[in-house]
């Protein structure tokens, strides 16, 4: 038995300016074959899927397809999805025959004239392979389309945001392949989508108080359910300006198991659906449905001016404030380069330091150059994406030289090598400016960490994400707060100019 692992990634933001490119994944780390279940083996949903293998009683012949990793960021040119299709599609022909097939994906990437990347390569992959199983995983921030529920077998999405179960669902999926497989189960995907967008800021599945949590559980007590195969809630990326955007359910029954219906479901409002039954899985799939649009308001964040979230930082005391930047959060594709927490925090004196993320390549080449204890002059931010900040003038001196490089674990990962490049540690007063030449987890405490600083030992950490952050920061930090200010990952998004949205759709039209 020949099973083919293959993974694509990246969370496009189509209000970043800066373009994704062939590049960007090069830099990432693109594999193939033997490398990437070498290089992989437990790592995030590919290590998930090699170890489940691994433990089959089967013994499969797990054959590397291809990874293609990029940061979130801007949309893929056309020429780079070229690229993308054809080593996929070249992949899975140098791997036939294979009996099954496990794709990593993420499910909110848009490439120029393409808006649904992963959609249209699965149904090449599907057209490749015929009828043999094809499971794909994906982020709860994917944007499920109808064509990628029918290219695939079935859909396996993460149960957590904060994103911790990454690696434990590449298990899921492939233990929904053997159930496949070796079971003969027979997957029908129920899914529903809805004509809402949630803000993520309050998406924390693993806070008891959060709306989200309670659909967690209930997503994991469905997927112990026998006759279920896999459910999952896709909240969506808001900041994707495309035709399809929506929130939506995806339960994956299997037709084998027989389960007495339950009837009488009507069609609920608001919402485009497919084909309406009383199969059980329809029926939990409507249910989950129906919750989240009524509850849909709950999602709504309390967000904290600039001028107000630093001055209630600064008077908070001792101990750990974190400020959440979320709109220019480089996990949410923004470019990471806003000042406007950075400025309003010079205006202030941080006893253990204030620790703040920027993107800047070329600041990091002037410091270089100057070396260790140099002073810098310069004007920092606001390069990247010129249209919601502007640079800020420092006078700083260079207090540290460093690679951005380290392993992270906890929210998005599990091992998973970050490489963010040459960078450099800014003093100016006591606000220090870690600036990397790449974009990355501008939140991690092992970023800071890379460069020799304890982010809890600070007065103040500036996160560049909207609620992933809190997986490690919530049991330490004395308080946290949500930013408001400009950005291209905005909370209230629907503030912002979007063109390609269907109509109507909530919060931007009052359903």
């Amino acid at each position: 038995m020949r099973i083919a692992v293959g993974q694509l990634w990246q969370e496009t933001n189509t209000f970043n300016p800066l373009p994704t490119t062939r590049a960007d994944f090069d830099q990432f780390g693109v594999l193939h074959g033997d490398a990437l279940i070498e290089q992989m083996a437990d790592t995030n949903e590919l290590g998930g899927f090699i170890q489940s293998l691994r433990a089959w009683p089967e013994r499969p012949e797990i054959v590397g397809l291809v990874r293609l990793p990029a940061w979130p960021g801007g949309v893929v040119t056309a020429e780079t999805f070229d690229w993308i299709l054809s080593e996929f599609t070249s992949a899975v022909c140098r791997a036939m025959p294979v009996d099954g097939v496990l794709l990593a994906l993420h499910g909110a990437m848009v490439a120029d004239r393409h808006p649904d990347v992963e959609g249209e390569v699965l149904q090449a992959v599907r057209q490749l392979l015929g009828a043999v199983p094809l499971v794909a995983t994906l982020d709860l921030h994917a944007n499920v389309t109808r064509k990628m529920v029918d290219a695939a077998d079935a859909l396996v999405l993460f149960h957590t945001a904060p994103h911790i179960d990454v690696f434990e669902t590449g298990q899921r999926g492939a233990r929904l392949l053997r159930r496949i497989l070796i079971e003969g189960a027979r997957p029908v995907t129920a899914f529903q989508k809805l004509s809402m967008v949630v803000p993520a800021e309050r998406a924390n599945t693993q806070d008891p108080a959060s709306v989200s949590y309670g659909f967690r559980e209930r997503l994991q007590a469905l997927e112990r359910t026998p006759g279920i195969l896999a459910a999952g809630l896709a909240t969506v990326q808001p900041w994707l300006d495309v035709p399809e955007l929506g929130s939506s359910v995806v339960v994956v029954a299997d037709a084998t198991h027989a389960i007495p219906p339950r009837g009488g479901i009507s069609r609920t409002e608001n919402m485009t659906s497919h084909e309406v039954c009383d199969t059980p899985g329809e029926v939990a799939c409507r249910d989950l449905a129906e919750e989240l649009w009524q509850r849909r308001r709950d999602y709504l964040p309390e967000l904290v001016p600039v001028e107000q979230a630093v001055r209630e930082a600064h008077e908070a005391g001792d101990g750990l404030v974190v400020l959440s930047d979320s709109a220019d959060a480089t996990t949410s594709g923004a470019p990471g380069d806003s000042t406007w927490v950075f400025k309003e925090l010079l205006t202030y004196d941080w006893p253990h330091g204030a620790l703040v993320p920027l993107v800047a390549p070329e600041i990091v080449e002037r410091a270089t150059a100057l070396g260790e204890g140099a002073p810098l002059r310069a004007a920092i931010g606001g390069v990247r994406d010129a249209r919601f900040s502007q640079p800020v003038e420092i006078d700083a001196r260079i207090e540290r030289l460093f690679r951005a490089e380290f392993v992270l674990s906890g929210h998005l990962a599990k091992n998973l090598p970050v490489d963010m490049g040459p960078s450099a540690v800014l003093r100016c007063g006591d606000v220090l400016v870690f600036v990397t030449s790449k974009s990355g987890p501008h939140f991690a405490p092992e970023f800071f960490r890379s460069a020799g600083f304890d982010p809890f030992a600070a007065s103040v950490v500036v996160a560049k994400s909207p609620c992933g952050f809190r997986a490690a920061y919530a049991d330490r930090a004395k308080r946290i707060i949500v930013v408001r200010a400009p950005g291209c990952a905005p909370a209230d998004f629907w503030n912002y100019p979007y063109r390609n949205i269907p109509r109507p759709l909530w919060p931007w039209d009052d359903l």
